[in-house]
């Protein structure tokens, strides 16, 4: 038997880095939401993140890189395949898992500083996971008639049968929508030709007594990403609007990915003005990098 090769060395120029695939809001490999993070991301351009990211092909790639404040334990570059963004929920709790898994040291026991194209956002450890603090809606209020009418058609669906509607936006872009219940977010088909344009998301309400509170979905076309399987961006605004509105309770529990295969579960925390996010998260892939 011919013994196998050994790994070439990285090419002039280039170096291997530390990289992990991380699988976000699910204790149960594969079942979550991935992303790649890069752990060692100083020295690479805005090109190499962006090449890395389309190759990659998950909705996000992360690059760890120093943090320009001095209240951060690191910083984050977060690409989807269509170009960079400035804040994203599973990207922030897979890679402080990967940087703590890596040896990070934090400056706090219980919280890890991560600094991003939103600012800092405040990540808590517990027995249950990580959770992340949601951070203020860049864009907040009622969607009018006209962009309902728009999400109508995307999903497939009568105007009437969307129950309300607001922008969630905390980065991304998110406008998101309530149907009925749970069944109806499933049941859904958009048509990608009207969803071209839309970062949405999608919430109903499972019956009383269900293991789940509610049913997320999220169509995010103009990042590159159909269907995203699990969701913490959106789930943070959603939770914010919902508990803000006295619809959700103060804490609760979502899934995310059904229609995709997964099994996505996120907890959701109302402390005073402030609302938590978080679940488990579990490496798949862990290696290096040749950049």
């Amino acid at each position: 038997m011919t013994a196998p090769s050994r790994p070439s060395a990285a090419a002039p120029g280039r170096r291997t880095r530390s990289f992990s695939q991380v699988d976000v809001f699910s204790g149960t490999p594969y079942l979550g939401n991935p992303v790649a993070v890069v752990l060692d991301g100083d020295g690479l351009s805005d090109r190499d993140m962006a090449a890395v990211a389309r190759w990659t092909n998950l909705s996000e790639t992360t690059f760890v890189v120093p943090p320009a404040s001095a209240g951060a334990d690191y910083g984050l570059r977060i690409f989807t395949p269509g170009g960079e963004i400035p804040f994203a929920g599973h990207p922030t709790l897979g890679s402080a898992h990967a940087w703590l898994e890596a040896g990070g040291a934090p400056r706090s026991a219980e919280r890890v500083v991560q600094e991003c194209g939103l600012g800092l956002v405040e990540v808590r450890r517990s027995g249950a996971g990580l959770a992340f603090r949601a951070p203020r809606p860049l864009r907040d209020g009622p969607l009018d008639g006209a962009h309902l009418d728009r999400i109508a058609r995307g999903l497939g669906i009568a105007r009437e049968r969307i129950v309300a509607g607001r922008w969630v936006d905390n980065g991304p872009g998110w406008a998101a929508v309530r149907l009925a219940s749970a069944d109806e977010v499933l049941a859904l088909e958009p048509d990608d030709q009207h969803m071209r344009d839309l970062m949405l998301g999608v919430v109903g309400a499972y019956p009383a007594g269900s293991p789940l509170e509610y049913e997320v979905r999220a169509f995010c076309l103009p990042a590159g990403v159909r269907e995203d399987p699990v969701t913490g961006s959106l789930n943070a605004g959603i939770a914010q609007w919902l508990i803000g509105d006295g619809t959700a309770p103060r804490a609760y529990r979502a899934g995310q990915g059904t229609r995709l295969g997964r099994r996505g579960v996120l907890t959701v925390r109302a402390q005073d003005d402030e609302v938590w996010v978080g679940g488990e998260s579990v490496t798949c892939v862990r290696g290096t990098i040749c950049l």
